[in-house]
């Protein structure tokens, strides 16, 4: 496409604000924060996505203006003063770029927790408990709200005295649109009933912003324009509700969003993950526009440029917020400006980043291991200023093709073994099940890289000592990955088969089957997917008090709506001790932690197990000896600064080392982790 041409590319005149473009990263709490405040991990992920030639990046979700809102991922605090100086330096790195910096306000209300900061009560229009965050809230008086307007005035003052374009305000699943929802609002005062009443706190609010902050400031709002749930906010009355806003001449712009958040469930089809349809609710977020003739923006799950420029063209959007794909690629505009778009990393719908988040970690991407570590690894891989290597790597899975890409970007001459006929690891096998099929974008968009760097890869060699040093090689990295390996059971050893067997067809789902699971991630979980759609009579055992705990809650979503379709049995807090034979059925005994008197059997055709990978590590061992480090890293070296590899063996030919999987069994994020980081080095 000719750049010119390109909806894309196109200036979009805001009130006084010139966006040059049409892409944004929405508001999103990656939390990143330091004491509440957006210091420099803060601000360097901010500020990698305005160097990509993002035109808008909205920061928070969202900020906090009151005390009794406390943070519930992580949020930035915009009730205290401290914020203001370094909400201006985030927005000075990206003004340097022509980025424009919008924060997203809010009172949590009841999305949060009691026993969090300062343990002051939850608030919410009426004492609706939010499944989700599960805190019994306390109904709002009349002092609290009067309070809570002041705290959004003053929260919007500071924003603007940091040098903010401008501010929205988060309602969709938090106070304000708590007071618009028949399903949250049961209150018989002057806040509760009409539509007029329900708006009431949102008149309020936004009048003290505008007497804080003038007429010229840009404020906009974040709405839930129909709840899309039996007895919550319709679409008629969102809609009209985003006229009113629209036609006040208070309000700037109109962020629409449709569903609720209230639960695993719900949040996924706001925020759906992959496998789920792509962008499901444009269609909406265009007739808003239609009805309002205001400007709109718009984000969920528009993973692809080709998206955004149909929503740009066909005129359902002003502003395509593409968040999670800015994150797995910040510099999205750049290389569309290059003619580069077929070298965008994709977003692969994994959403491993937001279930860190509401599990209590911070945001990180399935396989852009520098997003959120700005500080210490780049986005953009530099040359060497030492000499070329030659860099052998054995394995072609995550691991070993990020290592390949980073070693080649710095000028070394990589070549790559793999002992299959394609490259992938483990991903391979994820992918078998159809929902996650888009997972092998994570390979695809490598293979495609190191094609373009010139890197050899040789398929079916299962690589021995002799292939190694045949290629006298400076450096050699083992990426073999690992093989299942069953859990510790009494017998039964020989009877079993593992979840690899089930995804990749080696072994079929049986008529009755029992998975094991003491894993805990999408491994079991996903053979447990594949068993229960081949119409198998499950059931799912798992030691822990929940079951897969190394998957967040919106991943989790997707499985239990096929487990629950297709009737799979889930049994927690029990172990699997043993497997026995008895004439055409399998015997499994079961065992618990809790009582060691306690057992139950169970009669079924199958038994799968989960219980991680051993790593393969033969070649390794094998080739320590003639490394001049023998193998041994220096950690300390390798997360700081200096030569990670010491000098053990002044006989030896290369360096040596291995990671992913060949390391110990973790996950996709944790081998292209490793492989960064660890090739950067060379």
């Amino acid at each position: 496409m000719n750049v010119r041409a390109d909806p894309l590319l196109q200036t979009f005149r805001l009130k006084h604000l010139t966006l040059k473009n049409r892409l944004m990263s929405t508001s999103h709490e990656p939390a990143y924060s330091d004491d509440g405040m957006p210091k420099e991990r803060y601000r360097l992920y901010h500020a990698e996505k305005a160097k990509g030639g993002i035109a808008l990046t909205m920061t928070a979700g969202s900020a906090i203006v009151s005390r009794d809102s406390p943070a519930a991922f992580g949020n930035l605090q915009a009730y205290r003063d401290e914020i203001v100086p370094w909400m201006r330096e985030l927005v000075d790195s990206c003004h340097e770029h022509d980025c424009k910096v919008m924060i997203q306000l809010t009172h949590l209300g009841r999305r949060t927790g009691w026993n969090k900061a300062d343990w002051l009560p939850v608030l919410a229009p009426s004492s609706v408990r939010e499944p989700a965050h599960r805190a019994f809230p306390k109904t709002m008086e009349e002092w609290d709200i009067e309070r809570i307007v002041a705290d959004y005035a003053a929260a919007a003052q500071r924003m603007q005295a940091a040098g903010l374009d401008g501010i929205e305000f988060e309602s969709y699943g938090h106070l304000m649109d708590g007071f618009w929802s028949p399903l949250t609002n049961h209150r018989d005062d002057d806040f509760g009933g009409s539509l007029d009443n329900r708006l009431r706190f949102t008149w309020m609010v936004i009048d003290a912003v505008r007497k804080a902050v003038g007429p010229d400031f840009i404020v906009g709002i974040r709405m839930v324009a129909d709840e899309d749930v039996d007895k919550g906010l319709s679409k008629a009355e969102g809609v009209e509700i985003a006229r009113r806003l629209a036609g006040s001449g208070k309000f700037d712009f109109l962020n629409i969003i449709k569903g609720t958040i209230e639960t695993d469930a719900s949040l996924t089809r706001v925020i759906p993950v992959t496998g789920m349809r792509s962008a499901p609710h444009l269609d909406f977020a265009g007739e808003v526009r239609a009805a309002t003739r205001f400007p709109v923006f718009h984000a969920a799950r528009i993973s692809d440029v080709a998206t955004a420029r149909h929503a740009i063209a066909e005129g359902k959007l002003d502003m395509v917020g593409m968040t999670r794909p800015h994150i797995a690629e910040p510099h999205i505009i750049a290389k569309v400006m290059r003619g580069e778009e077929h070298r965008i990393r994709p977003c692969v719908g994994a959403t491993y980043c937001l279930d860190r988040i509401y599990e209590g970690g911070e945001a990180l991407c399935i396989h852009n291991a520098a997003t959120g570590r700005e500080a210490s690894i780049p986005h953009v891989i530099e040359r060497t200023s030492g000499p070329s290597r030659r860099v052998v790597i054995v394995g072609a899975g995550p691991a070993g093709l990020e290592a390949a890409r980073v070693a080649a970007e710095r000028g070394h001459k990589v070549t790559v073994l793999e002992a299959s006929g394609k490259a992938g690891g483990q991903i391979q096998l994820a992918v078998q099940n159809p929902r996650r099929r888009e997972l092998i974008g994570i390979v695809d968009w490598r293979l495609a890289e190191l094609e373009r760097l010139g890197v050899e890869i040789r398929y079916d060699i299962w690589a021995e000592q002799a292939d190694i040093t045949g290629l006298s090689p400076d450096v050699v990295i083992i990426a073999t990955g690992g093989m299942p390996q069953n859990p510790p059971l009494d017998a039964g050893d020989d009877l079993v088969v593992s979840t690899w067997d089930i995804l990749s067809g080696a072994v079929k789902p049986a008529e009755t089957v029992l998975l094991y699971d003491d894993n805990g991630g999408h491994q079991g979980m996903g053979a447990a997917e594949v068993i229960a759609s081949a119409g198998a009579a499950l059931e799912l055992v798992s030691p822990e008090r929940m079951f897969a705990p190394e998957m967040g809650g919106m991943n989790h979503a997707p499985y239990m709506q096929t487990f629950q379709e297709k009737g799979v049995r889930v049994t927690i807090n029990t172990r699997l001790r043993s497997v026995r034979r008895e004439g055409n059925k399998l015997v499994a005994t079961l065992g618990s932690d809790f009582s060691g008197r306690w057992s139950e059997e169970r009669y079924v055709d199958q038994v799968v197990v989960e219980h991680g990978t051993a790593p393969l590590e033969d070649l390794y061992l094998a080739l320590k000896p003639q490394a001049k480090n023998l193998g041994a890293v220096d950690y300390e070296a390798l997360v700081t600064a200096g030569d990670p590899w010491p000098a053990r063996n002044p006989q030896g030919a290369f360096t040596l080392f291995r990671i992913g999987d060949a390391l110990a069994s973790r996950n996709i994020h944790a081998a292209i982790y490793d492989g960064i980081r660890y090739a950067m080095r060379v």
